[in-house]
C-alpha cells in the first residue's frame, strides 16, 4: 500500500487497526506540502475503507512531527513569487490534511514521541486521543520565527487549553514535555516510551472492537455539540438513535449482555 507515497507509509497494522506513518526522519517528520496531500489522500482512503476502524498516526524515528519544513527552499520561493501564494500553500497542503481529519468519523489516535511543534502539534490536535511517550514535547514555536499558528492551532488551541494558556504558549513559543502537556490538556495519556506502541494497540484494538457505527455517531455527536445548543444537541440525538437503534449491531450487544459474551459487532 506504501509504494504510492514518497513521504508517508502506510500499513494495515494490525485487524482492522490502519497505521499512517511521516517518514522523513532525516527532518524530523517536517512536513512539505507533498507530506500533507498524501496524508489527506491516505485520511480519506481510511475513511472510506470499510474494513478499517481505527487510525493511528505516527511519525518515523524519533519525532512525532517537528512543523512545517523551513529548509523547504522551493515552496518557499513558490509562495513568495506568486500572489496570495502563501495562503494556497497552506490551504493545498497542511490546511487539507486537518479538514479530512474533521470530516473523518472512525477514531484516530495519535501516537507520539519526541517533538509535536507548531503544525504537528496541530495534526495532533486534529486526532482523537494524543497517547505519548514521556519523550514527547509539545508546543508551537511559530512565533519565534515571526510566523502564524496558521495550519489550524489558532481553532484548536483555545478550544483545548483554554484562551489564556493558548496566547502564552502562542506568543512565548513554548514547547512542554509530556506531563505538563497531559496538565494543560494537549495530551490524552502519557506512559514510558518502552509501554507507547503496546498502550496505542490496547486503545486501538478495544475501539476496533466496538460497534462501529455507534462508534462513529458518537464522534459526530460530540464534535457538533462543541458548536450547540442544548436543544440543538438533543435534536441531533433523536436522529441519531433512529438510525443507532434499529441496527443489527445493537440487537446483537443486548443479545450478549443477557447472554453474558462479548458482542460480535458487524458493522450492520
Amino acid at each position: 500500500m506504501s509504494e504510492e507515497f514518497e513521504d508517508i507509509v502506510v500499513d494495515d497494522w494490525q485487524p482492522g487497526i490502519r497505521r499512517l506513518t511521516i517518514d522523513r526522519p532525516h527532518r524530523r517528520n517536517a512536513y512539505r506540502s507533498r507530506t500533507a496531500v498524501e496524508m489527506a489522500r491516505a485520511i480519506d482512503d481510511f475513511s472510506a475503507a470499510e474494513a478499517q476502524r481505527v487510525l493511528v498516526i505516527t511519525g518515523a524515528g524519533d519525532a512525532f512531527c517537528s512543523g512545517g519544513d523551513l529548509a523547504n527552499s522551493y515552496e518557499a520561493e513558490h509562495a513568495h513569487a506568486v500572489q496570495f501564494g502563501h495562503g494556497a500553500v497552506i490551504r493545498e497542503g497542511m490546511h487539507r490534511t486537518v479538514r479530512a481529519l474533521e470530516n473523518c468519523d472512525k477514531p484516530v489516535i495519535a501516537m507520539m514521541s519526541g517533538p509535536a511543534a507548531a503544525g504537528g502539534l496541530t495534526l495532533a490536535l486534529a486526532c482523537d486521543l494524543r497517547i505519548a511517550g514521556r519523550s514527547a514535547r509539545l508546543g508551537d514555536t511559530s512565533g519565534r520565527v515571526g510566523l502564524l499558528p496558521d495550519e489550524g492551532g489558532a481553532w484548536f488551541l483555545p478550544r483545548i487549553m483554554g484562551v489564556d494558556r493558548a496566547l502564552r504558549m502562542l506568543w512565548g513559543g513554548h514547547m512542554y514535555d509530556a506531563e505538563t502537556a497531559l496538565a494543560l490538556g494537549l495530551l490524552t495519556e502519557v506512559v514510558d516510551d518502552d509501554r507507547l506502541t503496546e498502550t496505542v494497540l490496547e486503545n486501538a484494538r478495544q475501539l476496533a472492537t466496538t460497534a462501529p457505527l455507534t462508534t462513529r455517531m458518537v464522534k459526530r455527536m460530540v464534535r457538533h455539540a462543541m458548536d450547540q445548543t442544548l436543544d440543538q444537541s438533543l435534536r441531533e440525538a433523536e436522529y441519531a438513535v433512529e438510525l443507532v437503534n434499529e441496527t443489527d449491531d445493537v440487537r446483537e450487544g443486548i443479545a450478549a449482555f443477557h447472554e453474558k459474551r462479548r458482542p460480535n459487532f458487524t458493522g450492520r
